[in-house]
Order: C-alpha cells, then sequence, then structure tokens
C-alpha cells in the first residue's frame, strides 16, 4: 500500500510540474508575440531571468485560479448565467494581472486588455495539457472519479448509497425516431450505435438498449411531452401557446410564470408530485418533476431568493476557470460557425430557408455549448453523488434544427456532438458509487417543409382577417418562433418574458391567432365561451371555408351545436368527431391516431375556438409553419410526432404489454413502473420533503396517496367540464362538448 500511495503521489507530481512547465512555455511564447506583455526589466534582462519570471508567474497565475477562482464564481453566482459566461475572460485577465503583481521576480507587465487574451489562453492550455495526461493515465483518471465520489459521498447526509441502480434519463431535444436511426446508420453517433449493437468498427458488440418508437399527442412540443412525461398529465396544453378566456391570458410553455402554472395545475389535476420526487435532478428542463435539486429549470426560474437553486448548477461548472475558458471560446467559435453556415446557405440560394440573424446566432450558441455543458456537468455531479433518479434535456438539435432544418450538415455536428456528451456519461457511470442505467429518449421529432408565409405568401394571421372581412396590411409581419432555447436565454439573462397576445389588440372584437409550429389557434377574447361552428358561421360567414379551403390547410377542429365537435377540410368536408373512425375524411394523410388526438383536445377546457393544422404531404413528410421555422413540430403530420424512447434491456419492455406507446402520459406510468423496479413508488412533493414550499402543494391537501404508489382519486373536475378519457391507458378518448359559459372561473394563475 504504501508503495502505490508513493506511486500516485509522484505520477501527481508529475502531472503537476508538465503543466506547470507547460503553462510557463505558452507564456513565453505570448510575450514574444504581444507587444503589450513582457516578462523583463526596461533594460532587460537574461534569458534565465525571464524564464524565472515566466515560471514563477505562471505559477502564481495557477495557485490563484485554484483558489481564488471558485471564490470569485460563488460571489457573482447571482449575476445572470449567460453574463457570468462573457464574464470569464475579464475574471481570468483580472487573476493574471493578479499574479503578476504578487511576481517575487519584480519583472513583467501586461496591459489589462492584453491579460485577457493571455489569461484564456494559458487556461485552455493548461486545460488540454491536463486532460490530455489524464487520458493517458487511466488509472489516474479512475482515481480522480473516485476521490469526487467519495468526497460527495461524506457530504451526503444520508451516508453510503444505496446498491440499487440508479436512473438517468437524457432528453435529446426535437430528434425524431428517423433521425436517430439516420445518424446511427452514417457513423454519427457511435455511442448509441453501440447500445444497439450495431459497430462503427470490426469489434462487435452486442446490443444493450432497445429502441422503440413512441406517439406523441395532438400538440407535439416539449410544454406537453415534459409535462406529461414528469407529472403524469398534460391535460389542458392544447398547444405551445394558447389564450385562456378566462383570465384573459396568454399561456406559453416556455414562459417561466406559464411553466409554473401549468406544473401547478398538472400536480393538482394527479395529486402527485412528480415523477423525481425522491431523490431526484432536473437539469435543463421545463418543469421540475418534484426534484428537490434543480439547475436550469424554467418553471422556477422566475422565483428569486434562495429557495430557487436552479443557479446552482452554473457555479458547478464555473467554479473550474478551465472549463470557464473552454465553454466561453466554444461560445464565440459556435457564434462564427452560424455565421459562416448562414451566409453560406445564402450564398447558395438554399430552400427553404428562414432569416438567421439577429440574436439568432448567440441564442444558438448558447443552446449547443453553454447550456449543453451546464447540464452534462450537472449531471455528472448527480451521478458522482449518487442521486436516485435524474432527468435533463438537451435543447441543442431542436434549436439548430428549427432555422438550419431536421436534415443537414448543420444538424449533423450538433447530433456528433451529443453522442459524444452520451459516451461521457457512460464513461463515468462506471465510476459512479452505484451501478446507473441510461435511458434516452426524446419529447417530440421535427418535420421539414417552407412555412406557411414562404409558401404562399400571408400569415396565418393574415388569412384569418381576410376570412373575417377585416383589412390585411401589406406587408406580412413574421411570425415569432416559438424555440425553447430562446426562452431559457431569456432566464438566464433575468430578462421579463416576452409579452405578446391579445393585450396587442386594440378591439378585442379582432381573433388573437396564434401559431405553435404547423398547429394555429384562433379565439375571439370578446365571446366568454368556447364558440360554436354555428356561431362562427353566423357572425363570420367566410372564416370557416376560407380556412377550410386554403391548399396550405389540412383541416380545422371546431365544436358545433349539432355534432359536438367536427373536423372540417377542403371542398365542404365536414365530419363528426364520432364518425372520423370510419370516416377519417381530412385526417387520412395524418395517420392513425390522428382522431384520438383530436378527439382528445376537443375535451380540454381552454381549446381554442377554431384550431388549425397544417397540410400534410406524405410523400415528403412535409409540412407548413405557421412560425419561421423550416424544422417544426406543434401539430400533427410527419416525423415530428414520431420520437423515441431508448433503454437498457434490463429494463421491462415498453411493449411488453401494449401495441404502441402512444402519449407522454404512458411514458409517465413506464417510467414510474420502472423506477418502482427497485427505488419502491414515488409520492408527492408534499409528502416526500414536508418542510420545503412548493408550487402547487397547496393544492395536494386531502390526497390519499397508497404504500404502493398509487393514487385513489384524482381531484373532481370542475363543474360543467369532463376530462378525455383512458388518460393513463392504451390511448385516449373523446370527451363531451361543453360551452364555456357553463363553466365557473379557474383558479387565478399563480407568479403571473
Amino acid at each position: 500500500m504504501p508503495v502505490r500511495r508513493w506511486r500516485r503521489l509522484g505520477s501527481a507530481a508529475w502531472r503537476s510540474v508538465t503543466v506547470w512547465a507547460v503553462s510557463t512555455l505558452t507564456m513565453l511564447a505570448l510575450a514574444g508575440a504581444l507587444p503589450d506583455f513582457r516578462l523583463q526589466s526596461p533594460d532587460g534582462d537574461s534569458a534565465t531571468r525571464i524564464a524565472i519570471t515566466a515560471a514563477l508567474g505562471a505559477g502564481a497565475f495557477g495557485l490563484l485560479s485554484a483558489l481564488v477562482w471558485p471564490l470569485l464564481v460563488r460571489a457573482l453566482l447571482l449575476v445572470p448565467a449567460l453574463v457570468l459566461g462573457l464574464l470569464v475572460f475579464f475574471l481570468n485577465g483580472f487573476l493574471l494581472l493578479l499574479a503578476m503583481r504578487l511576481n517575487p521576480a519584480g519583472r513583467g507587465e501586461v496591459a489589462p486588455e492584453t491579460a485577457v487574451v493571455v489569461a484564456a489562453v494559458m487556461s485552455a492550455v493548461a486545460s488540454a495539457t491536463g486532460a490530455a495526461l489524464a487520458v493517458r493515465d487511466d488509472d489516474a483518471y479512475r482515481r480522480r472519479l473516485y476521490r469526487l465520489a467519495d468526497r460527495r459521498r461524506r457530504r451526503a447526509p444520508d451516508g453510503d448509497c444505496p446498491p440499487t441502480p440508479g436512473t438517468v434519463f437524457i432528453q435529446l431535444d426535437g430528434v425524431g425516431h428517423d433521425i436517430l436511426l439516420d445518424a446511427v446508420g452514417k457513423g454519427l453517433m457511435p455511442t448509441v450505435g453501440g447500445w444497439l449493437g450495431r459497430p462503427v468498427d470490426a469489434d462487435g458488440r452486442h446490443a444493450s438498449h432497445r429502441l422503440t418508437p413512441w406517439r406523441t399527442d395532438w400538440s407535439s412540443q416539449t410544454g406537453a411531452s415534459q409535462l406529461g412525461i414528469m407529472h403524469g398529465s398534460n391535460h389542458d396544453i392544447p398547444a405551445f401557446r394558447w389564450y385562456e378566456k378566462d383570465t384573459d391570458e396568454l399561456m406559453v410553455c416556455n414562459r417561466p410564470t406559464s411553466a409554473a402554472e401549468l406544473q401547478r395545475r398538472a400536480i393538482e389535476y394527479t395529486g402527485d408530485g412528480g415523477l423525481l420526487t425522491v431523490d431526484g435532478a432536473s437539469r435543463g428542463n421545463l418543469f421540475s418533476g418534484g426534484a428537490d435539486q434543480l439547475a436550469l429549470v424554467l418553471s422556477v426560474s422566475a422565483r428569486r431568493g434562495r429557495e430557487n437553486r436552479s443557479r446552482a448548477g452554473y457555479f458547478a461548472y464555473f467554479s473550474d476557470p478551465a472549463n470557464a475558458v473552454r465553454t466561453a471560446l466554444s461560445f464565440v467559435a459556435e457564434v462564427v460557425r452560424e455565421m459562416g453556415q448562414s451566409t453560406y446557405a445564402r450564398i447558395q440560394r438554399r430552400r427553404p430557408r428562414v432569416s438567421r440573424g439577429g440574436l439568432y446566432p448567440l441564442v444558438r450558441a448558447f443552446a449547443t455549448v453553454v447550456e449543453r455543458d451546464v447540464v452534462v456537468a450537472a449531471v455528472l455531479g448527480d451521478m458522482l453523488a449518487g442521486r436516485g433518479a435524474v432527468y435533463a434535456d438537451l435543447v441543442a438539435y431542436d434549436e439548430v434544427a428549427h432555422h438550419s432544418g431536421p436534415r443537414g450538415h448543420d444538424t449533423d455536428r450538433v447530433l456528433v456532438r451529443l453522442d459524444r456528451s452520451l459516451a461521457l456519461l457512460a464513461k463515468v457511470a462506471e465510476h459512479a458509487p452505484r451501478p446507473y442505467r441510461i435511458v434516452v429518449l426524446s419529447d417530440h421529432g421535427q418535420s421539414p417543409g417552407e412555412t406557411f408565409l414562404g409558401r404562399y405568401g400571408l400569415t396565418l394571421g393574415n388569412l384569418v382577417r381576410a376570412g373575417c372581412g377585416l383589412p390585411v396590411p401589406r406587408r406580412a409581419s413574421r411570425t415569432r418562433s416559438g424555440a425553447e432555447a430562446r426562452a431559457a436565454v431569456r432566464a438566464a439573462l433575468h430578462r421579463p418574458a416576452e409579452k405578446e397576445g391579445p393585450e396587442r389588440h386594440a378591439r378585442r372584437t379582432e381573433p388573437v391567432v396564434l401559431a405553435s409550429g404547423n398547429l394555429g389557434l384562433v379565439s375571439f377574447p370578446d365571446v366568454p365561451h368556447r364558440m360554436t361552428k354555428e356561431e362562427i358561421d353566423l357572425r363570420h360567414p367566410a372564416l370557416l371555408q376560407t380556412l377550410a379551403n386554403h391548399p396550405g390547410i389540412g383541416f380545422l377542429l371546431v365544436a358545433s351545436e349539432e355534432h359536438g365537435g367536427v373536423v372540417l377540410g377542403a371542398r365542404g368536408a365536414e365530419i363528426p368527431l364520432a364518425d372520423l373512425d370510419e370516416h377519417p375524411g381530412p385526417l387520412t394523410d395524418f395517420g392513425p391516431g390522428a382522431a384520438d388526438a383530436v378527439r382528445r383536445t376537443h375535451g380540454f377546457p381552454h381549446t381554442a375556438d377554431i384550431m388549425i393544422n397544417s397540410m400534410y404531404d406524405p410523400g415528403e413528410g412535409e409540412v407548413h409553419a405557421f412560425e419561421e421555422q423550416i424544422g417544426s413540430h406543434g401539430g400533427l403530420g410527419g416525423c415530428q410526432g414520431k420520437p423515441f424512447l431508448l433503454s437498457p434491456l434490463d429494463l421491462p419492455d415498453p411493449l411488453a404489454d401494449r401495441a404502441e406507446l402512444v402519449g407522454a402520459e404512458q411514458l409517465h406510468g413506464l417510467f414510474r413502473h420502472w423506477l418502482g423496479v427497485e427505488e419502491g413508488p414515488q409520492v408527492p412533493v408534499s409528502l416526500a420533503h414536508p418542510d420545503r414550499p412548493h408550487p402547487g402543494a397547496a393544492a395536494l391537501d386531502g390526497v390519499r396517496v397508497l404504500r404502493d404508489g398509487t393514487r385513489k382519486k384524482r381531484p373532481a373536475a370542475r363543474p360543467g367540464t369532463t376530462r378525455a378519457t383512458s388518460l393513463r391507458g392504451g390511448g385516449t378518448g373523446a370527451a363531451s362538448p361543453v360551452s364555456r359559459a357553463d363553466r365557473p372561473p379557474a383558479a387565478p394563475p399563480g407568479r403571473r
């Protein structure tokens, strides 16, 4: 044992000396290349004195980076995360200036602006050198991981980790089932290929995971899918954004106040705190899932004060100056890469194409670099801490695909980097204090196609205005994109939510038209209830036929006094919801399950007066987004409704007792079963953490949870409404229409 210990100490000393020597040489090279940086006195010094000055300066800078940097980052933890990332260079430059002043040689000067460059280069070189040495020394790498794990276990209040496996859920936002298979086939994702037993070399590996496709609800977007997966219900989520007449509010899934309210409603509806209420962590998600450990979670980002731990993940990552510099440099490189790719697309006159200027390069860099790095680092920490259940969302692919299209060189590069992140997680899982099962899934896919505006020269809003006989502006205004990463950037900057919706309308008699990918919603704010087809025809005789007969629109959903609800299509097609199974009519091209999805949405209390789904070309797989996106999701049609689930073979088969997975709520039940196999039942937040306040905890009063984790009864539906049937079972069912006037006002939204 003493021999091994001395050997380890000698190896660590050798690596430290090597990094110091490389840093010294880097400082000497920079002093020779930069005019405002010198390591000698004005009268000149010998080469030996200059080398000593560089060595002392590099050593002082290394010590300050190791000792002072974590304190600086902790002091700046409340600074907006994106601002902190941009401050990295200046903080590093300050440490170099301090190191030069503390240099015992008393020589050397550097201009403040040059210090920023020198410090960034030295940190990057030191990080690369240390990483290279760690890679060459596998024993050292493992020992470092074990030390981190032991340190975290000693800090844990519960002592040793249980021997049962933990589960890490990694959500690759927007990556469809077909996209994943294509990426594996092209060798872009060798880690996933290895799990599926599809080697990219001649070694030959056996599969460790199974790939299962699943089908989203009508609202094929992160808000509906993730709320259903993490909280067991996406009831009354008709789209990415929708207008609620009873509260005169616009709900947007990626707006922090809306996300908090939707989470509260889901907890009230199910009586369940979420998937992660027991020893869970939520990283980079819209919703918390009831987890106690949070980082970059949108539903809590609107809070202020010590109870909001969502930004703690930034400290865990940026406390290492090498991480901070590497991420900052990668951020700049990604901005330059996006500008180059966008310019190349314009030169090639690539079609379809959307605008990629303004702040988009920064938004893309945040999603593909900053958020990815911080989320992955947080998950690594969770695994080394031995947490039981972790759910993390990586939004990089989704953000790029919206503007570059689901397939192509731009998105291929993102998939390569996501696969590297999965490989890193798998490597660290080998050194975690408990075994881990890594489950990879997506919340939806993406469907390609030219925008509605680009194809037809007008927006959905202007088409609705024309059908209502209202004046149409000569110049079409672009519809704001609903990409999730944009809201994450605003939350990181502590910026208020974007204002949009009915407050913009000078006259409340004008319709509110909203877009969620290729799903459109029309509401009439001056009518307190959901209007029927008969009422709409009486008020605007040409509107429904104008919309139904437009070549860019596939079908409409409206309430009906005669049939309860009807689907409208071109050439006068009008199919009652009850007859869709036998006569799908306009839904024929949208595939199996479309009728069930439409019927379920019809039963939501806040379904719009008119629900509009764009056309779908089954031959090309294309839709027309009502937003400025050439890769879109949010409605029915194509790959957007076909995400994937990649699960270890030692977990029960997702299709063991069903023909297919339909809806995010079924995934919640499946994941609860998987967690319950080893960990026992999850319980509501109010029971799991009685001393910790939680949004919606008051709504759980009186809810009885049985020992096996089942709920005895859901809260009763509001008078005058009916819920869609089979929310947990093998599909969705119809719900009878209810007049909005018969429904009492809902409880006021939380944290508006």
